[in-house]
């Protein structure tokens, strides 16, 4: 870890270069994740879509998105940050151009089902990142790679609807999306050629089981299955919404079978916790390799209410504007990405307060403000002028993702071998959110959606007074049988 370089946002040598070429790569996942809400209007005016359908597209654009993160983040952990996110934005590429040739909604909905593993991409980032920065400076490095590539959604409401201007015509949307495909192939290359997993010299630690997440205790094993729960049932929500109760994409059988797909799945992934974990029922773990599985649980939670808010409010905001202020689709597209415009500073501000004070006490004060920050929303409408109402979503913004930063800036901090798996769940998690409050918008009004977010938020705040606050060294076993002891917090 380069602990004695110089934390120096200007350079491009060593642990700065990382990072500055992983917040590109996330930043490109981003747009390309992204570039369907501000071109939504172009779309659905293009395919024929009805708005039902329009909404559906934006809740498959997440949905994948869940078991991928945890996926990836068992990749990255194996196979190490460079390789996995090389493969990964060329992979996604693909799918993105196919959304840019669809012809009808099924192609459109395979399509953007598909670009929801591109979302998994934040995962690698926060490993590599933890690889190449100490603890006094995690919350910071992390919140600018977080902030800096979670603008790239902000980027897309900018310049993607100028672009499908400039090419013109009913295709327009088409060409827009196709240059964010490219961009994600070419990157994919540059990061491969210019991104180690570590410093050199330092051991990258793997799992030493692949499959499901290692817990070191009986308690907390029965805990893991419990927070896989609601993945599998963000999963179901989804296919119900597809079912002939929701839009009527899949008939009552389809929805069935995918019913008793997603619980099979899950049965599996239990055995698999099993076969991962089966030990701590037979032996006694010792005390240096411990960790607290209900930080993972905590933090979850917390991305759930942050995160996930933030998908599902970047998804929405432009409609939100056009039809409260009857604003033209540029326009609300401009007007909406003042939310996302806020990740530039507030994901690292909340970063480095978590440096600074504890990971703790910020994400306390920043999730009771997460909770406000909604609550203002929920009381926008059309009389008011539109500076305060976007004034009001960069309030709420910056709470939403200061508290993003302030989670994964914990994160690392907790088992340094599974970070990218701790990752996943976590991010997961916020996409299990998305989901949840996506559906929910597709049944209440505007004003009653974000109420629902605050709410959320305050059950946020009583779950984090159960977090205890990363103090001391992790112990991690080197090939040889030796222990590294990795500082996390101030001595």
């Amino acid at each position: 870890m380069s602990g004695s370089e110089k934390f120096n946002l200007f350079s491009f040598q060593g642990k700065m270069k990382t990072l500055h070429l992983s917040w590109m790569a996330f930043f490109i996942t981003f747009v390309v994740w992204f570039n369907f809400a501000p071109l939504l209007q172009a779309v659905k005016e293009s395919l024929g879509l009805t708005t039902a359908e329009i909404k559906t597209l934006l809740i498959l654009n997440v949905a994948f998105t869940i078991p991928a993160r945890v996926l990836i983040g068992m990749l990255t952990d194996k196979f190490g940050p460079r390789l996995t996110y090389s493969l990964l934005l060329a992979i996604c590429s693909l799918p993105c151009f196919a959304f840019a040739l669809a012809d009808n909604f099924v192609q459109a909905a395979i399509a953007r089902f598909a670009l929801g593993f591109i979302g998994a991409g934040f995962v690698i980032g926060i490993r590599l990142v933890s690889e190449w920065f100490p603890h006094n400076e995690l919350g910071t490095a992390e919140g600018i790679y977080g902030g800096w590539g979670n603008f790239g959604s902000a980027a897309a409401a900018f310049t993607l609807p100028t672009l499908a201007v400039i090419f013109g015509g009913d295709d327009g949307w088409r060409y827009a999306m196709a240059i964010t495909g490219l961009m994600s192939l070419v990157f994919s290359v540059i990061f491969y050629l210019n991104v180690s997993d570590t410093p050199k010299g330092a051991t990258y630690f793997k799992p030493k089981k692949l499959g499901a997440m290692e817990v070191t205790s009986k308690g907390d094993f029965l805990l893991l299955l419990i927070m896989k729960l609601p993945m599998y049932g963000a999963l179901a929500l989804l296919a119900w919404k597809l079912s002939p109760a929701g839009i009527g994409m899949f008939g009552t059988t389809t929805v069935n079978l995918i019913y008793l797909g997603l619980a099979a799945l899950y049965l599996l992934d239990a055995w698999k916790v099993w076969k991962v974990n089966k030990e701590v029922f037979y032996t006694q773990v010792a005390d240096i390799h411990k960790y607290p599985f209900k930080q993972v649980a905590v933090l979850s939670v917390l991305y759930f209410a942050t995160f996930g808010s933030e998908l599902a409010v970047v998804s929405m905001l432009p409609l939100f504007f056009s039809e409260t202020f009857e604003l033209t689709p540029v326009v609300a597209g401009m007007v909406a990405s003042a939310y996302a415009f806020m990740n530039l500073m507030s994901r690292p501000g909340g970063g480095w307060l978590s440096d600074k004070f504890g990971r703790k006490p910020t994400l306390l004060i920043l999730t009771a403000g997460l909770a406000a920050g909604y609550f203002l929303m929920g009381q926008v409408n059309g009389a008011w002028p539109v500076w305060a109402a976007v004034v009001a979503a960069m309030v709420c913004s910056f709470f939403v993702q200061s508290g993003e930063g302030a989670v994964f800036a914990a994160v690392p901090l907790i088992k340094r071998r599974m970070t990218g798996q701790i990752a996943g769940m976590t991010g997961a998690y916020g996409n299990v959110g998305a989901v949840v409050y996506l559906t929910v918008l597709s049944l209440v009004d505007y004003n009653t959606f974000f109420y629902i977010i605050a709410g959320t938020a305050v059950l946020g705040f009583v779950t984090l007074l159960f977090m205890e606050e990363p103090s001391g060294q992790m112990a991690e076993v080197n090939e040889d049988g030796s222990i590294t002891m990795i500082d996390i917090a101030k001595a």
